[in-house]
């Protein structure tokens, strides 16, 4: 009977194990992927840093020893010793660090570290003696190539003895999970002589100022070379997030001969000199930085923070090795008045071509897919965090603007000082009487407007600050203002555009023939809008009624060419580049595009500055048939207004906010206030306050954002919290107007349904497969005590009892609660534990997979209910 029983424990044992080892084949691929993303967070190679690659080569990997930093903007260093005695020379570099941890790296060259810990802040310095810059890195670069011949030379009686890497860590979001970074760069080495030897001249601002919402900021660096001549191979160009472009120049003789241009917002590498380019004694070497302070509420200085702003352009060079010098700044402008020269390419941004894109989300073509899915989701990411916020446009009811005395208003700008500026026909009208058929004005006869049709208005209070274009115009229509406060504006009567400042009487400059139409390079019929590109100050006019062209202009008013044709209303769709009326003009200086709205086709159409080639095409149903003004706010928002709809159509009349990125509508707009009648031209400025011209209504509206939230995401327990900071509306309301934002919470019930479901259904499984012995072993015992009842007795049943209830006592365990297993198992010389205590799920969290509920160690015991979603 012993025998028996022993037996049936030993079968409890191996079902156990049977039920314990049983894994899903992804449970275990997923412990292996585990290990290995744990293991690929060690530094590889920093025990063993030297490579031999012959007889005279080698390679030097220097990495951080893996870092955790704690604080945004930490600036880290470590060093490493030049592993030999002798003089050596750097030939190549290859980096090991990717944008999503790293802002940039520094690899210096000095004697004399400023510290000998494994690591430090680099607030301590870098080197306590000179130091010379080797490489530098930023943003995904590619590795750098030095011509043949040509090294970084260190070591002996000249060259540095230590190599010192400084990592500049930006945001640190990236370290949440506490991983240890291990960024660096690997250097090939030679000890073989270079005839040529290479060097890094900086050129860097120190005392750039970018005031808040200043559209365009240019930081000038110029200085004399007086040194043995050098020959420029590589340049590179470093800012931070206001950098648009930077520009290297030498000037000889007053003749500016580019080395590089660059956007600092694409992939930071050292790019070759396309052309070469030698620097001799005397000649000057110039750059410039063009920044744009939009979107700043404060000013901006040079410093080494993300939110500071640096201007550096370096230049690679190389020079004969007896007269080489190894490090050379420039810190000065020597001579502010020459940069009236510089060609305009320097204010021009630099297109982002495919090859640039594809480094720019990716180290270089051996860069993983992971990697390249990685960055292009965070930045989806950004610019979600930038445009997807949660705020709603509405009149804004209490602005006395509205009962202003106008005529039609035909055109509205923010000036420089974001004051409204208006642009209205006074007592003149635009009605059927007013051209011939050929586009001639009817009514000269009537004399220039002789009400001031220019007005600008406070916009908190919509008092008049100032008024003029009196007696100037005769149909007023389109209105621009430039960087510099001037106003361009068209009249479609007269078939011209003028350029009128702010204190002038008369313009400044005029296009186009008075009251003559035409199509020709000097002639407009019925011009409609004008921009200006801040940047090169480029003039671009949608002309217009009767023609469908966009010609652009040179600064100073000469032709440059022209884009568009009419529309074949008989083929039913508007073909790219084709007009219904260009009526209105959105300049998009972030992307180097113009945006037209082809008001008949009823759709935004977008452009190339620099070519007029098509790029894009925006259209939603609900525009209907047409749509009047388009206006670009910094940052991705564009703004638009629709007509009426014809008889039979029901799209309402209302003001569209989208995402330029995308051409999503993030937000429709009507007024409270009357109604829209033929909303002419929008206008919008950085903080969502809108304004609304409407040339039947005579009136103008102003809509502000009423609802602005900051929105933040953090991971707690392994559980997405919406953290959101409100002002101007309550939470009641933003969840009756966005029932959608209760979907990430329904989500994670659902995902946490889900979990228990499955782990219940394992939890049944697993409990009734171990019951099924258990009944089978009682009804054995049973049977033996029936037969030992029948067969001895009394006698029998109680030394039957007493050695069966010693056997289920154990399995109960001290308490009689329950079955326990472990504990029965524990009393087992030779027996674990392993397997039946309940296993610990702390941090198992975000390891789950969420997919199966059974896929994990827990097979064989329940598991703790996971912690509710949280409500805050």
């Amino acid at each position: 009977m012993a025998g028996l029983v022993n037996n049936l424990l030993i079968l409890f044992l191996v079902f156990q194990n049977i039920c314990l080892g049983f894994r899903s084949p992804l449970s275990v691929f997923k412990r292996y992927k585990d290990t290995t993303r744990s293991l690929s967070s060690e530094c590889f190679g920093s025990d063993h840093p030297v490579i031999s690659l012959g007889l005279s080569d080698f390679a030097l990997d220097i990495r951080m020893p893996g870092v955790t930093p704690k604080q945004s903007d930490t600036y880290l260093c470590m060093s490493v010793p030049l592993p030999v005695d002798d003089e050596a020379y750097v030939v190549d570099f290859k980096p090991h660090a990717s944008m999503d941890t790293v802002h940039h790296m520094l690899l210096f060259a000095c004697n004399e570290p400023s510290s000998t810990e494994n690591y430090w802040d680099c607030d301590e310095g870098t080197c306590k003696d000179k130091s010379n810059i080797l490489y530098a890195w930023a943003r995904n670069a590619p590795p750098t190539r030095l011509p043949k011949g040509v090294g970084f030379r260190v070591g002996g009686e000249t060259g540095g003895r230590f190599f010192v890497l400084q990592v500049h860590y930006g945001d640190i979001s990236a370290f949440r999970d506490k991983h240890k970074d291990c960024s660096g760069v690997t250097l090939h080495m030679t000890h073989q002589k270079q005839p040529l030897i290479a060097g890094m001249y900086l050129m860097m601002s120190v005392n750039t100022v970018i005031p808040p919402g200043e559209k365009v900021v240019d930081a000038d660096i110029a200085c004399h070379y007086k040194r043995f001549p050098m020959h420029l191979f590589a340049y590179r160009v470093h800012t931070h997030k206001l950098g648009k472009v930077v520009s290297g120049y030498r000037v000889r003789n007053g003749q500016w001969t580019l080395i590089g241009r660059q956007s600092p917002q694409l992939p930071q590498a050292f790019y070759p000199v396309e052309h070469p380019v030698d620097i001799s004694y005397d000649d000057i070497l110039a750059a410039r930085c063009v920044f744009s302070g939009e979107g700043r509420t404060t000013e901006t200085h040079i410093g080494g923070t993300a939110n500071d702003e640096m201007c550096n352009f370096y230049i690679m060079y190389y020079m004969e090795a007896k007269y080489a010098v190894s490090y050379m700044t420039c810190t000065q402008n020597a001579n502010p008045d020459m940069f009236r020269n510089i060609p305009p390419e320097a204010n021009i941004p630099v297109p982002v071509k495919s090859d640039m894109l594809k480094m720019m989300h990716g180290h270089h073509e051996e860069t993983k897919d992971s990697d390249k899915t990685s960055l292009l989701q965070q930045a989806k990411n950004e610019e979600e965090e930038i445009l997807d916020q949660n705020f709603h446009i509405e009149e804004a009811v209490e602005w006395p603007g509205l009962d202003l005395k106008l005529g039609q208003v035909s055109g509205l700008a923010l000036d420089p000082e974001n004051n409204l500026v208006i642009f209205h026909r006074g007592d003149h009208v635009w009605d059927e009487n007013s051209f011939d058929s050929k586009f001639v004005y009817q009514q000269r006869g009537l004399g220039p407007i002789e009400q001031n049709t220019v007005l600008v208005l406070n916009p908190s209070n919509a008092k008049l600050l100032h008024s003029m274009g009196k007696s100037l115009f005769y149909l007023p229509h389109g209105l621009s203002i430039d960087k510099n406060g001037n106003y361009w504006v068209t009249d479609v009567a007269l078939h011209q555009v003028f350029k009128l400042g702010a204190d002038n009487k008369e313009p400044l400059l005029i296009l186009g023939v008075a009251l003559q139409p035409g199509s020709d390079k000097s002639h407009f019929c019925q011009p409609t809008d004008v921009a200006v590109d801040p940047v090169t100050g480029n003039i671009y006019v949608s002309d217009g009624y009767c023609n469908s062209r966009i010609i652009q202009f040179s600064p100073n008013g000469l032709y440059v060419m022209q884009w568009g044709e009419g529309t074949e209303t008989s083929l039913g769709t508007a073909r790219p580049g084709h007009f219904h009326i260009p009526h209105s003009l959105a300049l998009i200086p972030d992307f180097s595009q113009l945006c037209v709205a082809d008001r008949e086709n009823g759709r935004i159409q977008c452009f190339r500055l620099e070519t007029g080639e098509f790029t894009r095409e925006i259209k939603h149903k609900s525009f209907g048939r047409e749509l009047f003004a388009v206006s670009y706010v910094p940052g991705g928002l564009l703004f638009a207004v629709n007509g009426k709809p014809y008889p039979g159509e029901a799209e309402l009349v209302q003001g569209f906010v989208m995402n330029f990125s995308t051409g999503e509508i993030i937000d429709t707009f009507i007024p409270l206030r009357k109604s829209f009648e033929m909303p002419h031209d929008v206008v919008a400025s950085e903080d969502k306050t809108v304004f609304v011209g409407d040339v039947h209504a005579r009136a103008v509206w102003k809509f502000a954002s009423i609802e602005k939230m900051e929105h933040r995401s953090v991971k707690k327990a392994g559980i997405e919290v919406q953290e959101i900071k409100e002002s101007e509306t309550i939470v009641q309301a933003r969840l009756k107007n966005n029932p959608e934002s209760t979907d990430p919470l329904k989500k994670q019930e659902k995902q946490h349904l889900v979990g228990q479901t499955s782990t219940g259904v394992s939890f049944v499984l697993i409990t009734t497969l171990l019951i099924i012995p258990v009944v089978v072993l009682l009804a054995i015992l049973a049977f033996i005590r029936w037969r030992k009842t029948t067969v001895y007795g009394a006698d029998g049943e109680h030394k039957l009892d007493s050695s069966s209830g010693r056997i289920l006592g154990r399995l109960r365990g001290k308490g009689g609660g329950g079955l326990n297993l472990g504990n029965f198992f524990a009393s087992r010389k030779g027996y674990s534990r392993k397997g039946f205590d309940r296993l610990s799920t702390e941090g198992s969290d975000q390891e789950k997979d969420e997919d199966d509920g059974t896929d994990s160690e827990e097979e064989c015991s329940a598991p703790p209910p996971l912690p509710a979603p949280s409500s805050s």
